[in-house]
């Protein structure tokens, strides 16, 4: 088949849709398919390797026709004008198409239903994924259409090669971008709060905006030696952070799925995180980790594990024993389903067209 993914932003930008496109296109061609990638985001110094990527200019249109797809597969957050007005074009055009949602579309003002009238979304001929049942019930009520769930995935055998019972004093790991809505102040916050309690050290990966005003907060609490701050890693990195780590913490709320998460619990850690975000798609409480739904909850979780040896090893020795339900065969097969009820939904409203327009000819 040939797939055609289109995204607003592509390496070398890293974030998570970013590196789940790159890994889906790369997965998809290795098992067979013609994979091509169309985005807005220019090349690097050094272009990322893999799938063909064509790289759109601001001033022009992607070259739906000539590349020829079976399936065009638009990837889009909250604001994503490039990956839903080629969607719109594609469906136009009359190409099979899907479009996956990696964002919760609420408590975003009205950009969802701005979108919606304006560009008429009930009525694109398309069909509606979205990475986890809590990305995707917003956009069944805001479209009133069905949305399949099409989880992101990692690879279980890289990452669970690293699962180890780490020793010494606890040690807790968070891998995120240094954003409001990653929610990286309240994450240092929390750990202050651990820190009057019991002692602990930590290790935050990842940049951002708040990065300096992380650091001041952590200078100004006396924290600076106790959290370390990395900036961004690869993934060869953060495997070697999560060998050592005791707990992962994900404090951001509004996380449609988790990527960060899943590798550490695919590494053997056990997760400390929201309920409301889509992390507990594959973390249940008390079972792979413990959920709260609010910053004081969160707080009081990470706690628990930090002063509870023995429950913490039973969570680690679950997490290392059974591995998560998500790795890149069960997405690639998901993402097939998903292409193949589009492209037979295609051909019967095709068919139908073509059937009333004999009726009428008739």
């Amino acid at each position: 088949m040939r797939v055609l993914h289109v995204t607003d932003s592509y390496l070398p930008t890293l974030g998570g849709i970013e590196l789940h496109v790159r890994d889906l296109a790369t997965r998809q061609q290795a098992v067979g398919h013609d994979v091509s990638i169309v985005t807005r985001t220019p090349a690097g110094p050094a272009d990322a390797s893999g799938p063909d990527v064509r790289r759109v200019p601001v001033a022009r249109r992607p070259p739906l026709t000539e590349l020829v797809p079976d399936v065009v597969h638009a990837h889009v957050s909250i604001i994503s004008p490039f990956g839903l007005a080629t969607a719109r074009r594609s469906a136009m055009l009359g190409i099979p198409t899907v479009i996956t949602v990696h964002s919760l579309w609420t408590h975003v003002g009205c950009l969802p239903e701005l979108a919606r009238e304006l560009w008429g979304m009930r009525r694109w001929n398309v069909t509606w994924a979205a990475v986890s049942e809590r990305a995707a019930q917003p956009v069944r009520d805001l479209l009133g259409a069905p949305v399949h769930v099409v989880p992101n995935a990692v690879d279980l055998a890289e990452w669970s090669a690293f699962a180890a019972a780490p020793s010494g004093p606890p040690h807790v790991l968070s891998v995120m971008r240094l954003t409001g809505v990653k929610r990286a102040l309240p994450l240092v916050r929390t750990l202050r709060r651990a820190a009057r309690h019991t002692d602990f050290t930590a290790t935050v990966v990842g940049d951002g905006p708040q990065r300096e005003a992380v650091q001041r907060y952590l200078r100004r609490q006396g924290l600076a030696d106790r959290v370390r701050l990395t900036g961004a890693l690869d993934r060869r990195q953060i495997r070697a952070r999560l060998a050592g780590a005791s707990i992962f913490v994900a404090p951001a709320h509004r996380e449609s799925f988790g990527i960060a998460a899943l590798e550490a619990r695919a590494s053997g850690v056990p997760v400390v995180a929201s309920s409301r975000s889509g992390i507990a798609t594959f973390i249940e409480h008390g079972r792979d980790g413990l959920l709260g739904a609010d910053d004081r909850e969160i707080g009081d979780h990470l706690l628990t594990l930090l002063q509870d040896a023995g429950l913490r090893d039973e969570l680690a020795r679950h997490n290392r024993l059974v591995p998560p339900a998500y790795g890149w065969d069960q997405a690639l097969a998901r993402n097939d389903e998903v292409y193949a009820l589009t492209v037979a939904t295609h051909a019967q409203r095709a068919a139908g067209r073509r059937q009333a327009g004999r009726v009428l000819v008739g």
